[in-house]
């Protein structure tokens, strides 16, 4: 395993690459964003298996850099590493697509457990397959009759929710507080709309995969099943 460790504290850094040598895990560091990019862009082969990611860096935050690294592609598993206890912090990094948040100063045995948590999580996460669309929920990738479909993060985690519950129903109220983090009815269509963005990109003129049951919410299904 390889990690990729991005703050721009080069104390830190080294406390943490020295910790994980001793555990037998390779790491690559980065002062900030721009060369955190620059090793992801090298060989497949050479890719870390997982990224300790710094809040409040030089340049873009870290914030901003795993939704640049989501935008283009990037889904390996990332783990904030930061000071900022605010509980907005934390949920906005985890909204965003990091795994887990860990709070400086940290001791190094609890960092470790994190990242092997994180990794076994990753690991068993299933693989999704509705006819001929195939969901890859760690790595974010949906595929329909093999060709690859784009999806916003939104519109990605709409069709996990709709998967997972493998055929059955999920109200609206369950989509609101699942997917955007609503507990309340916020009185608009936002559900409806973004169900609608979805159909148009993963039905492509096939079979529809959602169906709307009436008075209830929607549900996935294979092409045979649906009307």
């Amino acid at each position: 395993m390889k990690i990729l460790i991005v703050d721009d504290d080069p104390k830190l850094r080294g406390f943490v690459a020295k910790g994980l040598e001793t555990h037998g895990i390779d790491s690559v560091s980065a002062s900030d964003g721009a060369e955190a990019l620059a090793v992801l862009e090298r060989s497949v082969s050479d890719r870390p298996d997982l990224i300790l990611l710094d809040v409040m860096m030089p340049g873009k935050t870290g914030m901003e850099f795993l939704e640049e690294l989501r935008r283009r592609g990037h889904d390996l598993p990332v783990i904030f590493v930061t000071a900022r206890r605010g509980v907005e912090d934390r949920v906005k990094g985890l909204r965003i697509g990091a795994d887990d948040y860990v709070l400086k100063p940290f001791e190094f045995d609890e960092l470790l457990a994190r990242i092997e948590a994180v990794i076994r999580r990753r690991q068993s996460v299933p693989v999704f397959e509705f006819g001929d669309v195939r969901i890859d929920v760690a790595r974010r990738i949906v595929e329909r009759a093999g060709q690859r479909i784009d999806l916003s993060p939104k519109e990605f985690d709409l069709l996990r929710t709709l998967a997972e519950a493998r055929g059955r129903v999920v109200s609206r109220t369950e989509l609101l507080k699942v997917v955007w983090g609503i507990t309340f009815d916020p009185e608009t269509n936002v559900v409806d709309a973004l169900v609608a963005r979805l159909r148009r990109r993963i039905d492509r003129g096939g079979s529809s995969l959602i169906d709307t049951v009436i008075g209830q919410g929607y549900r996935l299904v294979t092409p045979r099943e649906s009307k």
